[in-house]
């Protein structure tokens, strides 16, 4: 499909830097497949359209201050060169964004402790394995396991979406703003923003309505804020995430199906991860590993009936998704909607909460 299809014009005004206080204060758009007036609502009312049964499904990964600040020394000349983490291979390498990639070659060394006393040793240094396209390559740390775990988390910056952090620097309200209450697997370097509008005021009514909660993980990589810049979607390569769905969530997952119940993905993370690990006979499976599903529209959807969601970036692969879930026509209206009403988008944004379209 063309990716122009799905672009649209979005006003600066309406790109959200701080989140709503409370969390679940932030508004709830409502788009039902039935093709009915779209609704406005607030995220702290979210059980009244749900039902007794009904099972929320949660991504629990934790965001780790991804973003390495550092430089490499060649001749006696220094570069500045930025690193965003995006994935773990291994106990002491991750695969990163390098920018400005093009200083940098393979086999060189990158300084990101620069100093920094708290780190360790007082340095945290990485040599650049492999280098790959789009500013992509292997970092391998002279640390690693839990001291790499340290070293990181003393140097490093929660990694804000490009279009925060190009207005404003990140600062220690996003070490608790850019975080799921409910956050335990460390290993994200982009949050899975439509769990950042739950308070546990908010999960606690959900539980006494009768809506189960579960939990999976997909650790959210930095490809997530990656533009398309294919023409079709055909030639568009999703960078891959790591993700995990034990079986005893996949049986009550099922369970919940068997009689009746929906289930309802909170975030476009959850339901990726879920999708992977359903077949075509919609029973989900327990599933690890790594997944670069791409959905668009003419995805058959197996295991997710409804989604709630942000609101994505035009020509995303995350509003590809949701105009798969509810429709083109219906999302491009909903947008449209969301726009005109003064909605504010993206992770710090309010949600929507989408019925699928069959």
């Amino acid at each position: 499909m063309r990716v122009d299809l799905f672009d649209f014009d979005l006003p600066e005004e309406n790109i959200a830097l701080r989140p709503a206080e409370p969390r679940d204060s932030a508004r709830l758009l409502l788009v039902k497949a039935d093709g009915s007036d779209l609704g406005d609502d607030k995220v702290l009312n979210l059980g009244n359209y749900l039902r007794e049964g009904d099972a929320l499904v949660f991504n629990d990964t934790k965001v780790i201050p991804a973003q390495l600040e550092g430089f490499r020394e060649r001749e006696g000349v220094r570069a500045q060169i930025s690193a965003t983490l995006h994935m773990r291979t291994g106990p002491d390498r991750w695969k990163a964004f390098l920018r400005p990639a093009k200083r940098i070659k393979e086999g060189e060394r990158i300084d990101f402790g620069q100093g920094n006393n708290s780190c360790l040793l007082g340095s945290l240094q990485a040599t650049v394995a492999e280098k790959g396209e789009a500013g992509e390559a292997l970092l391998v740390f002279d640390f690693s396991g839990a001291d790499l775990d340290q070293a990181i988390a003393a140097v490093g910056h929660i990694p804000l979406p490009p279009y925060i952090a190009s207005k404003r620097a990140d600062d220690s309200r996003d070490r608790d703003d850019y975080q799921t209450v409910y956050a335990r697997e460390e290993g994200a370097v982009a949050a899975p923003t439509a769990g950042l509008h739950f308070t546990p005021g908010l999960l606690d009514d959900l539980k006494q309505r009768g809506i189960e909660e579960h939990f999976v993980t997909l650790h959210v990589g930095a490809g997530t804020f990656l533009p398309v810049k294919a023409d079709d979607t055909a030639e568009h390569k999703m960078h891959a995430e790591i993700g995990h769905v034990d079986q005893a969530t996949a049986d009550a997952l099922n369970a919940v199906r068997a009689r009746g119940g929906r289930i309802v993905s909170v975030g476009t993370t959850s339901l990726r991860l879920l999708e992977s690990a359903t077949g075509e006979d919609g029973i989900v499976r327990a599933w690890s590993g790594a997944t670069d599903i791409f959905i668009t529209p003419g995805y058959r959807f197996r295991a997710v009936d409804m989604l709630m969601t942000n609101f994505h970036l035009p020509r995303s692969t995350l509003f590809m998704l949701v105009s798969a879930f509810s429709g083109m026509d219906r999302m491009r209206d909903a947008y449209e909607y969301a726009i005109e009403n003064h909605y504010r988008f993206y992770s710090y944004g309010d949600a929507s909460l989408l019925w699928r379209s069959e």
